[in-house]
This record gives C-alpha cells, structure tokens and sequence, in this order.
C-alpha cells in the first residue's frame, strides 16, 4: 500500500523513483513501472545501479545533486534496462530534506522523461542542414572540375591526331578516358539538381521496381522478401528518383551481402505512419519504406559520414550511392537514417502524403 507521503506521485504522468541514501529504490509511481516496464515491488531494496547495464551517467547526476544539496539535470542520459530495452531519458535528481519521518538523510528523488522525440527532431534537422551544404559544395565542385575536363580531352584529341609514332597513342587515349570517366562522375554529382517529375503513384511499384532490379544483378546469394501493408496511400513524387534512391541503398545492401561470402536476405517493408513532421513541416500522414537487411553492417567508422560524398566502406565504390539517395529523399521533402549493427541494418525512408484542401491525397 502507497504512503500517504508518496500518494501524490501515483496521478504523475512525469516517471519518478525514489531511492534511499544507498541508492536503493524504495518506490517507483506507476509511469515510471510503464516506462522501465517492471514493477515498484519487485525492484524495491534493489541498488539503482543494478537495474540498467550502465548507469554511470545517471549516477554522476546523483553525485553532483548530493555534492550541491540542490536539484541536478541531466539532458541525454541513455539506459539500456534489458537486450530489447534502450532508453534516452532526461533525469531530474533532487535531493529531500530531512523534514519529517518518512523522508531519511540523503534519500534523492529521480524524474525520467523521454527525448526521443526531441533527438528525433534534431537528427532531422541536422541531416538536412548537412545534406544541403554537401549538395551545394558538391555541386560548385562539380561545375569547377567538369569545364576544365572539356579543354583536356580536346587538347587530348588533337595531339592523338598529330601523333606520328602508333606508340604513343596509347598515352593519349589513357588520357581520354579518364577524362571521359571524371566527366561522367561529374554528371552523376550534378544530377541531383534535375527538377522532379511528379505524378501520383504507389510506394509499391517503386519498390517492386527495385526488387526485380536486385533479383536480376544478385541471382545467387541474396532473397528479397516483401512486408508491404495494403492500406498505404499513393504519395506525389518523381518514380524514377525514387526507384534511384531505393535501388542505391538496396544495391548496397546485397554488395555487403555478396562480399559476406554467405547467404542474406533484404526485407522491403512500407507501413503508414500519422502525424509526422518532415522539413520543419507537419503532415497527418507520412508513408514509411524500410530496406533492411542481414548482412554485415556499416563499419562504425563510417556510420557518421556515409551520406557524404566519396565515402564508401568498398573497393571499387564510387561513393556516390547514399548521397544521390539522400538529395532525390530531401528534393521530395522526406527524409532517410539508418541503424546498423553487425546482422542488421536498418534504413528508414519517410515521405510525406500531400493532401488535398478536401482532406483526401
């Protein structure tokens, strides 16, 4: 039975524990069993360190609060209470006074509140300032390095003419092909910047498009399997630029796979989602494409700059793939991350359902 001290916390939605001065937890409200998904008697007299893997975070805030006898805030502390269970919380620690019987020396009391939401919001936000900037820089590069490429392999062509020694061909057509080459990569960095073409069309023959195109380039070593839900709405976009972007991040995939030397597998997958906010902008409806798959994984290296151009974790890539993907998302106002782990990588591509003044797409 709750103490009449602590009934007050029980209509809280805010999660609160309370833990003793050995930072053992004498009461968890229920928003705080909901949150961590267990209950307050069967943590209680459990140390508070032994119910997260690594709490050290979170008992740095506790120190600081008790070394101040004042209430301490912790922004980004991220517990993970079990295998299934991750969680970026903010944490209010605040110390009680000594001012009655029920409350004892150094007792602290601890207010959890999520920020997924929040680092959501900012990651978006951060990924599409940065996409930006790349695209600009990339395209002014582009245009710098494609004029002068002309001039060379005019120059190349002519003197290839004069030459009197066979010889010597050889050297001028290796210069013209590797100017042909640059040129080319030029013309796939500015490609971005075509206006898009939109129509109104079905996630899923964007998807199935990329599913043929996979199955035939990979005959042997990687399946594609489909988890589409029926109920998704057309949405308004440019098909081809969106069959590119998929195909970029799918094609990537089955390469990770190839390269395993075993069988994988890609999971196509869309789901619907409401209420989302995409480019600072909030639509009731948003449809969800998730290309996941078994392989090995991004290095951890990588993770951070694997949108960015010229960046590629494989020999022989152009490093051209996910930038591509991310600039045709960003242009139909969407937005694409990724989560990777050694046997599963998850990228998620959100795009937005425009709707009518009538209300329907």
């Amino acid at each position: 039975m709750t103490s009449p001290a602590l009934s007050g916390l029980e209509l809280l939605a805010t999660a609160v524990v309370l833990v003793d001065a050995e930072l053992s937890v004498r009461y968890m409200n229920p928003a705080a069993e909901n949150l961590f998904e267990t209950s307050s008697r069967n943590v209680a007299g459990q140390p508070l360190g032994a119910l997260f893997t690594d709490a050290a975070v979170l008992m740095g805030a506790i120190g600081l609060a008790r070394a101040n006898a004042a209430s301490y805030t912790e922004h980004d502390v991220e517990l993970e209470v079990s295998e299934r269970l991750r969680l970026h919380l903010s944490c209010t620690v605040s110390p009680i006074e000594p001012n009655s019987s029920a409350a004892g020396i150094g007792e602290m009391l601890l207010e959890f509140r999520h920020i997924d939401k929040q680092l959501k919001i900012a990651r978006e936000e951060r990924l599409l300032d940065e996409s930006h900037a790349t695209r600009e820089l990339v395209r002014n590069l582009a245009h710098e390095i494609k004029n002068p490429l002309g001039g060379i392999r005019g120059a190349a062509q002519l003197l290839d003419r004069e030459l009197e020694r066979p010889g010597l061909h050889e050297y001028t057509q290796v210069i013209m092909n590797e100017a042909d080459r640059l040129q080319s990569l030029m013309d796939r960095l500015l490609t971005p910047h075509r206006l898009p073409q939109p129509a109104h069309l079905s996630p899923h023959e964007v998807l199935e498009r990329v599913r043929s195109l996979i199955q035939a380039e990979f005959p042997q070593g990687v399946s594609v399997r489909r988890d589409y839900d029926v109920s998704v709405p057309r949405i308004l976009g440019d098909k081809e630029q969106l069959i590119q972007a998929v195909l970029n991040i799918a094609r990537n995939a089955a390469q990770a796979i190839a390269s395993g030397g075993r069988d994988g597998e890609i999971l196509l997958r869309t789901r619907v989602l409401r209420q989302v906010t995409l480019a600072r902008r909030r639509y009731r409806h948003a449809v969800q494409l998730q290309i996941i798959d078994n392989g090995p994984g991004i290095p951890a290296e990588l993770q951070e700059r694997v949108f960015h151009p010229l960046v590629s974790g494989r020999e022989g890539g152009s490093g051209l793939g996910l930038t591509l993907a991310q600039a045709f998302i960003n242009q139909h106002r969407g937005i694409v991350w990724f989560e990777s782990a050694p046997g599963n990588t998850t990228f998620t591509i959100l795009l937005p359902v425009e709707e009518t003044g009538n209300g329907k797409q």
